[in-house]
């Protein structure tokens, strides 16, 4: 084996495809329970590893020499299996770090910054915020001086750093504190990269807070680790490459917008341009529902009891990447849909005009003409609230296009 990122459950990774981008050399997934490494550390039957959860401390005894980075940190992400045989321990996860500070505009210098979580990736972060010159730096455990219970006391923290998992996929949708709490604040860092926003970035993002994920780190470590992997420099170029296309692959393409405007037509047709799976909120409802058509649900529910259903399919599909997504045309009647469809969702709203919407179709709330135009009032300021892009056309073959065009 030539490469490979160890981690003890590794699920998804993008890793073997941005290394093999990089230097274009195998790169394999080792996932090994903690009774496994010492003996695979010890064979060296590899040319270089990375190291993720829970393992970043653990390799340590089992190296040969680490770099002043790597021991200044405590922690490794990266082993280089030298010529004589002996393991070099590195820590390319700081330079990642730095280069998510810069990218977003990050500023530690002279502030007050609380590191959530005290693990490997913690020791980086509290690495490069001192370095950055940070007036202080406050560490957030579950247990120790300063834990989630005491946070109050840190409430003129103005850079929160997340090492934590809280928030990854599939735990999405929370978040590990309530940056209302933090009047202060002027920067957030999220070291998770799935999904592309955390609902503490959504917060962020909304409070108008910059803010910064984690992809841009991953790639950013990534090219860092090839580069020792390699012994040669990789232009940074190669680097925006390819988070610029993660980025775009992994964007679902949520289409928001009246009954009748088409988007499950326009969505199909994406589907079959793109090779993008189609997901449709109201087939989701229906699925959970034992088969029953919305339309009965609404009548025989009620509006809120469907809304409900609403929301947690939006919850799952809102989850997925590189989907296209069709919404009910109610989904914008509940905030929490927007913070579902927005982690990993760029918003496009078809907008036809009342007078061109469909009305067939079992439709309980849009029967008629009136209730067409009294919906489109209610509704036309939340998706204009909502949307990342406004599409109108006359046709879903022309939508289609029009988003396809925009987004690729």
């Amino acid at each position: 084996m030539e490469f490979g990122l160890l981690g003890e459950r590794l699920g998804h990774s993008y890793s073997p495809r941005i290394h093999q981008e990089l230097g274009g050399y195998d790169y394999r997934l080792i996932e090994l329970r903690p009774d496994q490494l010492p003996a695979f550390l010890k064979k060296k039957d590899f040319r270089g590893l990375n190291v993720t959860i829970p393992y970043k401390q653990a390799v340590i005894p089992f190296l040969d020499e680490l770099t002043e980075r790597a021991g200044r940190i405590g922690a490794v992400n990266t082993i280089l299996r030298r010529a004589d045989g002996t393991l070099l321990g590195d820590n390319t996860d700081y330079a990642g770090f730095m280069t998510m500070l810069d990218r977003a505009g990050l500023r530690p210098e002279g502030r007050k910054c609380l590191v959530l979580g005290s693990g490997g990736a913690s020791h980086t972060a509290v690495a490069c915020l001192r370095d950055r010159g940070a007036r202080e730096i406050r560490v957030i455990s579950r247990r120790g001086e300063d834990h989630y219970g005491n946070l109050d006391r840190h409430r003129d923290a103005e850079l929160i750093v997340n090492t934590t998992p809280v928030g990854m996929y599939p735990g999405n949708g929370v978040s590990p504190v309530n940056l209302a709490d933090f009047p202060a604040l002027r920067g957030v860092a999220d070291l998770i990269y799935n999904p592309l926003r955390t609902a503490l970035l959504l917060q962020a993002e909304e409070s108008g807070i910059p803010a910064a994920g984690g992809l841009g780190m991953l790639v950013a470590q990534a090219r860092a680790a090839a580069e020792v992997f390699l012994g040669k420099q990789i232009p940074p170029a190669a680097e925006e490459r390819i988070l610029g296309t993660l980025e775009k692959e992994a964007r679902n393409w949520v289409l928001i917008g009246m009954p009748g405007c088409g988007k499950t037509t326009v969505g199909r047709l994406l589907s079959a341009r793109t090779g993008r799976k189609l997901v449709d909120t109201d087939e989701l409802i229906e699925r959970e529902a034992g088969g029953r058509r919305c339309g009965d649900l609404i009548r025989g529910l009620g509006e809120e009891a469907f809304r409900a259903l609403e929301a947690r399919a939006c919850a799952e599909a809102g989850k997925a990447s590189g989907t296209i997504i069709a919404t009910g045309g109610g989904a914008v009647t509940r905030p929490e849909n927007r913070q579902s469809l927005r982690q990993n969702g760029i918003l496009i709203h078809l907008d036809r005009p009342p007078e061109a919407l469909a009305t067939a179709g079992d439709r309980p709330l849009s029967r008629t003409r009136e209730d067409l135009d009294r919906l489109y009032r209610d509704r036309a300021p939340l998706y204009a609230a909502w949307r990342d892009l406004r599409v109108e056309s006359g046709s879903p073959e022309e939508a289609a296009e029009k988003i396809q065009e925009a987004l690729e």
